[in-house]
């Protein structure tokens, strides 16, 4: 009698449109391949020689990096699986603001070395079980690396070589000039006690014009237009701070007014005038000297404070608005009206600052007890190139931000990657059972950094990795730090410690836990059920106004 095998329930359970996958072939191996796709989509941006990319995303806006965060924010991912690792990489991002490629990159290296465990026959649990144990052994290693710490962390120096690695990932040769810039706004906002060090204290302003080598560090925040009247610079200033606009109120019903004769005609528009010239001569009898807006100020209104000697500043980005508030110690009123003195609040310099050919205004804190916040005002060509110093001042702030909470510092240059390769190959081979197999293939994934740093600067990778081998196999720790130049100056090794090339230990160690987590999630998955999206069809999209005839 023929053996009469059931087919699965799947379609019968669910709605019709309802989209399933199961089993090793179809859910684990597809999952794979769509993460390989994602991690080769930012493997060739990483390190100094990354390759940049040119995304265009659903607004049409044009991006021009090689940033990974940046990448994946613009990328709209659907696969569940890859948007897995996206989450993982996001995570990343927020918390420590650096490494980002290395969760995408190594997680889809991982699961490329699970693929082959897979089709040797191994069930995905039993190479969840080896990672897992590959993870927490690896993680433990890591802290017996450090090569080197950060001694003080006002230190000019020894915050410098902290960032060195970070921003020349991002901006190839100019990390010593950006790298500068980054420490002396740290340094200028750096608190009693470090733990307290604020990333948002140190802002950035986009200038366009000049070159990069004209960017310089503005103590106080920049905003990057001119004050509106005409007063240009105030000291000991009283700050008022509103969010509606600066004009003649309107009424929220029409009416008509009806108007006998000329005399009539001049008071209608005088009371108006009266009421408005009030309302700044409260705000000037207050003692209030500059007026801050994130909405429009009217011909009128400009007017009396002209009169009454009142600075006028337009400042249209409700964060900024929110920033302004934190730095000058006031609260944004919704509504025109003098502030209480608590309401108020107080800066020791505003002023109109020339920088190129753009006139911007300049709140500056002079004491300091009181919120410090420094500007970096970039210059440069085009939009994207000031985007993308913009992101990599941003990545060189955060690194500074984890030494604050870890000063241990790892050689970088893909070195790290090859001891722990060494030190992991060493732990599998006294593993008993199947998860030697996972931790062998684990140990063996770590080398996709030091590989790509190869593929990408145009070395010869083979050559150059069977050399690392060779150094971090020698007797002892000696060859602790070799890991690889970039530049090719010898045989493509270097001592990443002599080079003064480090990785913030904190950084990699949240990078690595990640991207073996979201690894091991998408392993343990073993079915994708999909249901019918929701919502009819899309509105075609048509050339032209969409009101004007055929």
């Amino acid at each position: 009698m023929a053996l009469r095998v059931p087919k699965s329930t799947l379609p019968q359970l669910f709605k019709e449109g309802y989209k399933f996958q199961q089993g090793v072939d179809e859910a684990v191996l597809r999952n794979i391949d769509a993460t390989h796709e994602l991690s080769e989509v930012v493997r060739t941006s990483m390190g100094p020689n990354g390759r940049n990319k040119m995304i265009i995303n659903h607004l049409e806006k044009l991006f021009v990096t090689n940033d990974a965060a940046t990448i994946i924010r613009e990328l709209d991912v659907i696969h569940p699986a890859a948007k897995i690792m996206v989450m993982a990489s996001q995570q990343q991002e927020s918390e420590l603001g650096d490494n980002t490629n290395l969760v995408l990159v190594f997680a889809g290296e991982l699961l490329q070395k699970a693929a082959d465990l897979l089709k040797l026959g191994l069930h995905p649990s039993e190479i969840v079980q080896g990672y897992e144990l590959a993870r927490d052994r690896a993680l433990s290693i890591l802290e017996e690396l450090s090569v080197d710490k950060v001694e003080s962390l006002t230190d000019r120096d020894q915050l410098l070589k902290t960032i060195k690695a970070t921003i020349s990932s991002k901006q190839y040769g100019y990390e010593e000039f950006l790298g500068n810039l980054v420490v002396e706004a740290a340094l200028n906002i750096m608190p009693k006690n470090p733990k307290d060090f604020n990333v948002d204290n140190v802002r950035v302003v986009k200038v366009m014009g000049s070159s990069i080598h004209e960017s310089r560090v503005v103590r106080g925040m920049v905003f990057g237009r001119e004050p509106e009247g005409i007063v240009q610079n105030v000291t000991k200033a009283k700050i008022a701070v509103f969010t509606c606009p600066l004009d003649i109120s309107q009424t929220e019903t029409k009416g008509t007014v009806l108007i006998h004769n000329a005399k009539e005609m001049l008071n209608f528009s005088k009371d108006e005038e009266k009421q408005v010239e009030n309302t700044f001569k409260e705000l000037a009898d207050a003692g209030v000297k500059v007026v801050v807006t994130g909405n429009g100020i009217g011909e009128l209104a400009l007017h009396y404070l002209n009169r009454y000697n009142i600075m006028a500043v337009k400042v249209l980005s409700k964060f900024d608005l929110r920033r302004l508030c934190r730095v000058i110690g006031a609260t944004a009123l919704a509504r025109l009206g003098t502030p209480t003195p608590e309401e108020m609040g107080d800066c020791d310099i505003v002023e109109t600052v020339e920088i190129g050919s753009d006139r911007v205004t300049v709140f500056r804190q002079e004491s300091s007890e009181k919120s410090r916040t420094t500007t970096i005002v970039i210059r440069g060509a085009t939009q994207n190139h000031m985007d993308d110093i913009e992101r990599a001042i941003d990545d060189g702030v955060n690194v500074i931000k984890a030494a604050t909470r870890n000063p241990l510092l790892l050689p970088g240059a893909g070195a790290v990657e090859m001891e722990l390769n060494k030190r992991l190959q060493i732990v599998a081979s006294k593993t008993p059972g199947l998860n030697q197999h996972a931790i062998k293939k684990f140990a063996e994934a770590l080398e996709i950094v030091p590989r790509t740093l190869c593929e990408n600067a145009g070395l010869e990778a083979t050559a150059v990795i069977s050399r690392l081998y060779a150094a971090h196999y020698q007797e002892g720790n000696a060859g602790l730090s070799v890991g690889v130049d970039v530049e090719n100056e010898t045989d493509g090794t270097l001592d990443a410690t002599k080079a003064k090339i480090f990785d913030s230990l904190v950084s990699k160690y949240s990078a690595y836990k990640l991207a073996a987590d979201s690894a091991i999630t998408i392993l343990r998955v073993d079915q994708i059920i999909m249901s019918k999206p929701a919502g009819g069809p899309k509105p075609l999209k048509k050339e032209g106004h969409w009101d004007e005839e055929d």
